[in-house]
């Protein structure tokens, strides 16, 4: 009995010792830069879990927020067309509760400048942020539930394990070239390719009209149509852009936030007409108070792309019915610029007319 009792003791002791251990690797690593910056980090695509490590180990005057519209953006081709300090935090699927939360704390950490693409979805019913299973706001803001979840993680310990290997000078180089092909998430040697499209990508192959026309024929199937209503709810999301965009905006004032409509293509909104004029109602009447109530904030530049045909209207833009190519990209960085598409605050509701006029005289080409 007494052997036995012993044997579990060292056990235990052994247990507890192979946890600390780890805990220790990972705050010694820092895998996620969450305590302090790194010469030699590398960078992962979970941006609901990496972009906790960027705000507090990245220099940046602007904070850049969206979707999967906004995600193969580079920090490099943002500072170079705007002439900022920028750091790329959009999230595929985010709604607006996330990335409220995620740019309060980019602004605490210093942006001064906001650019955020906002589209209608984000404002879908979603969990209380204090709730939600995605992304962990203890995790933001270091409380000692946040950083226990950090430091006794073994994904993070696993993760800490190869970035240590990974400094041993004769096995750096042939580590980071497998570190693609391996299981670990921390594999990206560049904060610029979080996301983004490789410098190769083959543009004309997964951007193009044959994939949006198939797009818009899967969207628009009687058995799939109802999904493009799916989530929408007028009242309840005009609620949420006035909790998490508006509400945001007030509380920093000195912060200037440029926010633009995306140029989704013609096919998201005929879809609608086609299967679901409810829905595009709904996005009608939302974007409609959108634009009309950041108009009135004096630190908002509202940007609308939606109705500029020469881009919309080129299906060879787009993989889909919304999300465009990085052609489209450049474009958008221009655009913010010159300020060429910036609604005026006397006339906010001159864009969406005009994208409400295109979308009903619309045909699809190859439909009668």
């Amino acid at each position: 009995m007494r052997a036995t009792f012993t044997s579990l003791k060292r056990l235990l002791l052994a247990s507890i010792a192979f946890v600390l251990g780890a805990a220790g690797l990972t705050y010694f690593v820092d895998p996620l830069q969450l305590f302090r910056p790194s010469r030699s980090a590398f960078y992962s695509d979970d941006t609901r879990v990496q972009n906790a490590g960027l705000i507090r180990s990245q220099s940046f005057d602007t904070a850049f927020m969206g979707t999967s519209l906004a995600i193969h953006f580079r920090q490099s081709d943002i500072d170079r067309a705007l002439g900022v300090r920028s750091l790329k935090l959009a999230m595929t699927g985010s709604n607006s509760r996330q990335q409220a939360f995620v740019l309060e704390q980019a602004i605490a950490r210093g942006a001064r400048r906001v650019i955020w693409e906002m589209d209608d979805f984000i404002f879908v019913d979603a969990a209380d942020i204090e709730a939600d299973p995605y992304l962990s706001v203890d995790l933001y803001r270091r409380t000692p539930k946040g950083i226990a979840s950090y430091l006794f993680s073994a994904a993070m310990a696993k993760e800490s394990l190869f970035a240590l290997l990974r400094s041993v000078p004769p096995l750096q180089g042939p580590l980071t070239r497998a570190a693609p092909f391996l299981p670990v998430k921390f594999a990206l040697a560049d904060v610029d390719d979080i996301y983004a499209l490789p410098r190769d990508f083959d543009i004309a192959r997964e951007y193009n009209a044959k994939k949006a026309l198939a797009a818009f024929a899967y969207i628009t199937s009687p058995v799939r149509s109802r999904f493009l209503g799916e989530g929408y709810g007028y009242d309840a999301m005009v609620r949420h852009f006035e909790r998490d965009a508006v509400a945001l905006v007030a509380r920093h004032p000195d912060v200037i936030f440029d926010v633009y409509f995306p140029p989704y293509s013609i096919l998201q909104f005929v879809a609608m007409r086609d299967a679901s004029p409810e829905t595009l109602k709904i996005v009608t009447d939302l974007t409609a108070v959108i634009a009309t109530r950041l108009t009135q904030l004096p630190n908002v530049r509202l940007h609308d792309f939606r109705a500029i045909k020469a881009v919309t209207h080129d299906l060879d833009n787009y993989g889909d019915v919304i999300h465009h190519s990085p052609v489209v990209d450049a474009m958008v960085l221009k655009w913010l610029a010159s300020g060429e598409y910036r609604v005026d605050p006397k006339a906010p509701l001159t864009s969406p007319d005009e994208l409400k006029a295109q979308v009903e005289v619309y045909r699809v080409p190859g439909l009668p």
